[in-house]
């Protein structure tokens, strides 16, 4: 006897003209069709007469699929529907793991249909027109952390992002940390829309910002379409234009290198909200953002209003000479021009034979060793710690116990053991200069660029970089 078929049916969202007409084949050719009870009555007419309906409840997918092997090893044709397009979060996955499980021969076709992230977004006008991204807030078979993790890729990658199962009755608080998410990033103004029932009789289409959007509005039949910075809302249409323009006027005359800082920092500008900070601010968050390409780190450089114009003050006036880091990449990462400009030193001790032996004689790291060092002789320093949280913590316990009174630090450390503890003993003394790198982020070339937007303070009047590249 001659094996049957499995057809996997994308039955689109609901409405009878959303169905593609290779779905309305594939069930044309069916002996069988196997489903989740409800989706039945959206199929109905084209269901053939001669074909058995055979439905079960929610979280029986498994059965079901091994059920349309069962009898596609008898010879029949049966066709698996799925609500929307099979392969978003429908039953293509599951079938092909079954099919992988019983290791048969039997063939298997995936009919595509229209997805009701696809519906939405036709209703809501196009939000799509940009790249974008698709994520289920259902932690049943995914872990939370996961699933946040993609959240914030999506909001610090600029995709539009489309929500499936955004809450339920036992779910209730994950939308709103969805929320809580964008708001933190400065994202209140990006355009959300979200419609429930796409494609069927009862269908509501909605739109807001995320500062206004309640996320108690929505339920398990609502996809949320969340915009990017460049979605807007015009005429009752939500629109994001494919085409983005993010080049910005540069000093043709100024050396190709400072030019392309310059670009660089306009498109930054365009993808990272700086209102409501102070020039300080802005300026070490665009050369971090700068030297590590990654705009998700503006929020975890932590600098207060007026801190970089004091360390400034202190080395531009000639009362502190030196700048300390913990390790050499630190310090060659430091521009010499501006260096030369204010007649400055950089040392690191982390070399230095004394602190080989200090570092045997009292059990500690080179590099805490090394800033030990550095506060007998340079107490007044300005530090810059981008890879040891021993150093910091060393610098940290010579802070409280007065025996170093930096002009300011840079405290970068990166990690995994005590190094968001140093940042906190760091972030302790509330008078002191200083920018910090939140939880685990940092390094090296942070820890320099800050000194390096430090060391160009008076650029930032007219945020022009790279003059001294």
């Amino acid at each position: 006897m001659s094996k049957g078929k499995v057809f996997v049916v994308g039955i689109g969202p609901g409405s009878l003209e959303d169905i593609t007409v290779r779905a309305i084949q594939a069930l044309g050719e069916s002996d069988v069709v196997v489903g989740y009870k409800p989706y039945f009555k959206y199929i109905e007419p084209y269901i053939p007469v001669k074909a058995k309906c055979v439905a079960s409840g929610m979280r029986h997918e498994v059965e079901r699929a091994e059920y349309a092997f069962q009898l596609a090893e008898e010879g029949k044709t049966v066709s698996v529907i799925s609500s929307g397009d099979s392969q978003v979060y429908g039953m293509a996955a599951v079938v092909m793991d079954v099919k992988l499980d019983l290791d048969t021969e039997v063939e298997v076709e995936i009919v595509p249909g229209v997805s009701a992230f696809q519906k939405a977004a036709s209703l809501l006008g196009a939000p799509l027109g940009s790249d974008f991204c698709v994520v289920s807030l259902s932690d049943l078979q995914m872990p939370w952390d996961l699933i946040e993790r993609r959240i914030e890729g999506a909001l610090w990658g600029h995709f539009v992002l489309a929500v499936y199962n955004p809450r339920s009755n036992g779910r209730y608080w994950q939308m709103q940390r969805v929320k809580t998410l964008y708001l933190e990033a400065d994202r209140g103004d990006v355009v959300v829309g979200y419609v429930r029932n796409a494609g069927r009789e009862d269908e509501e289409v909605n739109f807001t910002t995320m500062a206004e959007f309640n996320p108690e509005e929505v339920d398990m039949f609502t996809i949320v379409v969340i915009g990017n910075l460049f979605t807007m809302l015009k005429d009752g249409y939500m629109f994001t234009p494919r085409d983005v323009d993010l080049s910005v006027d540069v000093d043709e005359e100024a050396p190709v290198g400072q030019q392309i800082m310059q670009e660089s920092f306009g498109q930054i500008r365009a993808l990272v909200d700086f209102e409501g900070m102070d020039d300080d601010e802005e300026w070490v968050k665009l050369h971090v953002i700068h030297t590590t390409g990654d705009t998700g780190i503006a929020k975890d450089v932590l600098v207060e209003p007026g801190d970089v114009r004091r360390m400034y003050e202190a080395l531009a006036s000639g009362r502190v000479r030196t700048i300390v880091t913990d390790v050499k990449m630190a310090a060659m990462g430091i521009r010499k021009k501006s260096l030369g400009r204010l007649g400055l030193q950089v040392k690191c001790y982390i070399d230095d034979e004394r602190a080989a032996a200090l570092a045997a004689k009292g059990g500690i790291t080179r590099a805490a060793a090394g800033i030990r060092l550095a506060v007998s002789e340079h107490p007044d320093a300005l530090f810059a710690i981008g890879n040891a949280p021993t150093a910091l913590m060393e610098l940290c316990r010579a802070i409280h116990d007065g025996r170093a009174m930096p002009a300011g630090v840079i405290g970068a450390p990166v990690g995994f053991v005590h190094v968001r503890e140093s940042k906190y003993m760091l972030q302790a003394f509330e008078d002191l200069p200083k920018v910090v790198l939140a939880e685990r982020r940092g390094g090296s070339n942070v820890a320099a660029t800050v000194v390096n937007a430090i060391l160009s303070y008076p650029d930032i009047e007219k945020m022009n970089p790279g003059q001294e590249l």
